[in-house]
């Protein structure tokens, strides 16, 4: 509801500032009530858009994915994606931008030629806040790097929505060049760093999402609709994606 939607804003921006911690430019008191922010969080960012997933046959059907650690054999394709804040397991439930993601890719690739790993880390509102959880993005950049050397031939792509998305960016930073020449597309959906660049990968390799109105990609801490409609693209990111692999 509108009330919630403001007075959350509110409380972000107007708290007490005495023994004020600065977080990714706020200004936020001990008291800061990041319970009521992840509460907020979680009940708008999972198990939307329900009609458009309806629509989507599942081979992805779980919220966690671990293929590249759990012994699959390598596969042609690689994709470690990160979750939003809230969101459950390590790529977000079925209804979620990632799942939705993977079996529009494979659809376009063949189910037995992808393989997806998914980044645990809190995924929580106070890693938001910080521009991303720190040790979330150190696993995810170790996670690509172990796709590198693991399965020299698979094609490496990136992807995070919301949180997950500061995590895509925080991690490529962090890869060497060598690895960073593996990584054959990095996709975001709902990025709060959309403006920022995804470490020395070349922006013809990457492809951001960030739907009109939505207050995340600007920067805010408000979910509105938009921020929850990114299933609707990733139809077009698969076709990216499968372009380039």
């Amino acid at each position: 509801p509108t009330q919630v939607i403001i007075v959350l804003a509110a409380i972000a921006y107007a708290a007490p500032v005495a023994e004020e911690t600065k977080i990714e430019g706020l200004e936020l008191a001990d008291d800061f009530p990041l319970a009521d922010l992840e509460a907020y969080f979680e009940h708008h960012l999972n198990g939307q858009d329900s009609e458009v997933n309806s629509l989507q046959a599942r081979q992805f059907s779980s919220s966690s994915y671990n293929q590249l650690t759990d012994g699959t054999p390598c596969r042609p394709v690689t994709v470690v994606y990160a979750r939003g804040t809230t969101q459950a397991g390590n790529v977000g439930d079925p209804a979620a931008v990632g799942p939705i993601l993977f079996n529009n890719l494979a659809s376009r690739i063949g189910l037995n030629n992808l393989a997806v790993q998914g980044v645990a880390y809190p995924a929580n509102v106070a890693g938001f806040l910080a521009g991303g959880d720190a040790a979330g993005s150190k696993t995810m950049a170790d996670l690509i790097t172990r796709a590198a050397s693991q399965c020299p031939s698979t094609k490496i792509v990136i992807s995070g929505y919301s949180q997950g998305a500061q995590l895509v960016h925080n991690a490529a930073a962090m890869l060497s060049t060598s690895v960073t020449n593996r990584v054959t597309a990095a996709v975001t959906f709902g990025d709060p760093k959309r403006s920022q660049p995804f470490g020395t990968i070349p922006s013809s390799r990457t492809r951001v999402y960030c739907r009109q109105g939505d207050n995340i990609c600007e920067g805010g801490i408000i979910i509105t609709p938009a921020h929850s409609q990114y299933q609707q693209d990733a139809p077009a990111a698969a076709d990216w994606i499968a372009a380039r692999v």
